[in-house]
């Protein structure tokens, strides 16, 4: 088979890597164009095509994907099949070309959770399983005849992160499964049934990380896992900016103070009161700061803390 692999970010990586891996054709590599990035503004090109570069593979970064001589090139290369983890919603034109069809990995158990951030949702919502989804693509996102699913259980404390580099691994392996059962003929394909009480994944703002310490305990602690590493979710300390990378729910304290109450226990325990219990605070990142420990943050600010 003749297959184009489209992604963009290190989530896709492992699953261009196993194809190579697996003796695959892989005859071009569709990501996004180089863009400025951090501080500087240096440009800098996307984890796949750094990998690609690496591979000797044909890349190709479209600046539009419906540009004309675009297409008429992209159609000389005659694929079969063609794999997309972590891209941006591709025109009919690319995704029903390929005699085979194309297929998506998704971090989720479809139809639930569709959207571009599904592995931070499913840890904010509390959820305790997620799961993986190989289906080929229709025209609305997230809505095609579902290949293959696996489910995964949501260790308690582990944050976006962690699922997210654990899902990257898993759903290599998915990706090959189903690639070896296209290639036999044996693919599934089954459509999604909505029941009416599925849960969304939209893109996740800066807004979507304000910390309302009106919520409970176990509601804010799962915030500040679902965003973690980035963005993060932040509150106000004395009028700045102050993210929180991970936490705890703490249950040994008086019940009646007000939310938004501080308690700091030197040397290493910040404690902020929410709705119900409170949150034992470990690791933050103050605007104009670097981010450290609790016990490094306490030592080095002086001043009386107010949280909002």
């Amino acid at each position: 088979m003749r297959i184009i692999f489209i992604g963009t970010p290190e989530f896709a990586v492992p699953s261009l890597k196993i194809l190579l891996e697996n003796n695959y054709n892989i005859v071009a590599v569709i990501t996004a164009p180089d863009k400025p990035a951090g501080r500087g503004q240096k440009v800098s090109c996307s984890a796949i095509k750094e990998y690609a570069q690496k591979q000797n593979l044909l890349i190709l970064q479209p600046l539009k994907l419906k540009d004309p001589d675009f297409l008429e090139y992209y159609r000389s290369l005659a694929p079969d099949l063609q794999v997309v983890v972590a891209f941006r919603k591709l025109p009919k034109e690319i995704w029903a070309f390929p005699k085979l069809g194309t297929f998506n990995l998704h971090a989720s158990l479809l139809p639930n959770y569709r959207g571009a951030a599904p592995i931070n949702w499913a840890i904010i919502n509390g959820e305790k399983v997620t799961g993986l989804t190989t289906f080929f693509l229709e025209e609305e996102i997230d809505t095609g005849k579902i290949i293959f699913q696996k489910p995964v259980p949501i260790p308690e404390n582990w944050n976006a992160g962690q699922l997210h580099d654990y899902l990257k691994e898993e759903g290599a392996k998915l990706v090959l499964e189903t690639v070896r059962a296209i290639e036999k003929g044996t693919a599934p394909q089954i459509p999604q049934v909505l029941k009416g009480d599925e849960k969304k994944a939209p893109k996740i703002y800066p807004k979507d990380g304000k910390i309302d310490w009106n919520k409970t305990a176990k509601e804010i602690h799962n915030l500040i896992r679902g965003l973690a590493p980035n963005p993060a979710a932040w509150c106000y300390l004395n009028g700045k900016t102050l993210k929180i990378f991970s936490s705890q729910v703490y249950y040994n304290e008086e019940e009646n103070a007000s939310t938004g109450t501080i308690k700091i226990i030197h040397p290493d325990t910040l404690l902020i009161k929410a709705a119900d219990n409170w949150l034992k605070i470990l690791e933050v990142q103050l605007e104009g700061k670097k981010r450290m420990d609790i016990r490094s943050f306490l030592n080095g600010f002086r001043e009386q803390i107010v949280i909002t």
